[in-house]
């Protein structure tokens, strides 16, 4: 019987400032073969970095993906989580829902860009409908899958002793998907981040890291590009390590005793 090894947190951190570092070094490798208006070298970036965060209008593009972020992401996760548990206790439901969302996610969520451009016209709501898009997929997804799993000698238990399906939902089902559901926020997270920083750079509406992201391309300002390369990555690992990574600790701690 093989036993599965878990690292210590220190370990992870460990291994963590290693990707980090190799993906430094082969930065800096390109930035010595190549011209420097092509690829900058690592603290020219980190100095624009420095002095970017600084002003006020990093601040304002910061806040601008942010929030939108926070809206579509938080009502994918309500509506995923949602369907998914729906799901678990009305068996129809769930195979019309997964065999939809098979369909539609073969969809890259900013596919959806262009007609809801001519329904909404320019604006934020575009932005934050596309990154629900993404998200909502995995979220549902992974709680519908997890839930196909679930004991049956429990449900059949909660049953006899009268339980509703309210009460399947929150004593049954929700505490036996929750691992599969913080797993599936993670992934949600990533998709939402890489479809905001998408829609933001095609849309190119208001302040926003992806629409900075895009100007600086246009005007050809390899440093600027490589500046918001680099925030957009240091801000997806800090929402994922430092939030969704620590939420999962605190609602499966036994796991990681």
């Amino acid at each position: 019987m093989s036993t599965q090894i878990r690292l210590t947190g220190y370990q992870k951190k460990f291994a963590m400032v290693l990707a980090i570092a190799f993906i430094l070094l082969m930065w800096q490798i390109a930035a010595w073969s190549l011209p420097d208006f092509l690829m900058p070298d690592v603290p020219t970036v980190l100095l624009r970095l420095w002095a970017e965060v600084q002003t006020e209008q990093f601040r304002t593009a910061l806040w601008g993906s942010l929030s939108r972020l926070g809206i579509g992401y938080g009502a994918a996760l309500l509506l995923g989580i949602g369907f998914g548990l729906i799901g678990a206790v009305l068996y129809f439901f769930r195979e019309v829902l997964k065999s939809a969302i098979i369909i539609l996610q073969s969809i890259p969520s900013i596919a959806w860009v262009p007609l809801l451009l001519i329904l909404m016209g320019f604006g934020s709501l575009p932005i934050i409908i596309v990154v629900a898009i993404a998200a909502f997929f995995p979220a549902a997804l992974s709680v519908m899958n997890a839930s196909e799993s679930v004991q049956k000698v429990h449900v059949s238990a909660a049953r006899v002793m009268g339980a509703t399906r309210r009460d399947m939902l929150s004593r049954v089902y929700l505490p036996a998907v929750m691992p599969e559901l913080i797993t599936g926020a993670q992934l949600a997270f990533g998709n939402a981040w890489r479809a905001l920083i998408s829609a933001e750079m095609l849309i190119g509406f208001g302040k926003g890291l992806g629409r900075t992201l895009a100007y600086a391309g246009e005007t050809a300002d390899m440093v600027g590009v490589m500046t918001n390369i680099l925030t957009i990555a240091i801000l997806a690992v800090l929402i994922d390590q430092l939030i969704l990574e620590n939420l999962k600790h605190r609602l499966l701690r036994y796991q990681y005793v």
